[in-house]
């Protein structure tokens, strides 16, 4: 004699999702819920999601160039200070570049100065 046994259709199905190979929750054969990459509850908010998320890593991206070609300027800068006698880091300029970030951004701007301040010291 042969048993066999049927998942109930209401009952959850595990499957893994390709691009994660996570397990993801639904129906057999629904595959990943549209808040499994984006936390939406809607395909049509999951959809505006990943759109607005490219936009994200393309700014990201020159971003990342702005940042890169800051630390260029700020070592050629210090470059032509040294070779003149002065000191690497000019304290007064920093200053005023935190303030510059801390109007425009708030508190959490002061940071990020900072940081861009700390990844264009002494690369020279």
């Amino acid at each position: 004699m042969t048993v066999t046994t049927a998942t109930p259709a209401s009952t959850p199905a595990a499957t893994a999702t390709p691009a994660t190979g996570t397990a993801a929750t639904g129906t057999a054969g629904t595959g990943p819920r549209p808040s499994d990459r984006t936390g939406a509850r809607t395909p049509e908010a999951a959809d505006v999601i990943a759109g607005a998320r490219e936009r994200i890593d393309a700014l990201d991206d020159r971003i990342i160039g702005l940042v890169q070609e800051r630390m260029a300027v700020s070592a050629v800068i210090q470059e032509a200070r040294i070779a003149s006698g002065g000191r690497r880091v000019n304290l007064s300029r920093e200053m005023d570049v935190l303030g510059h970030y801390r109007e425009a951004l708030g508190k959490p701007g002061t940071a990020l100065a900072m940081t861009l301040l700390e990844l264009c010291r002494g690369r020279i």
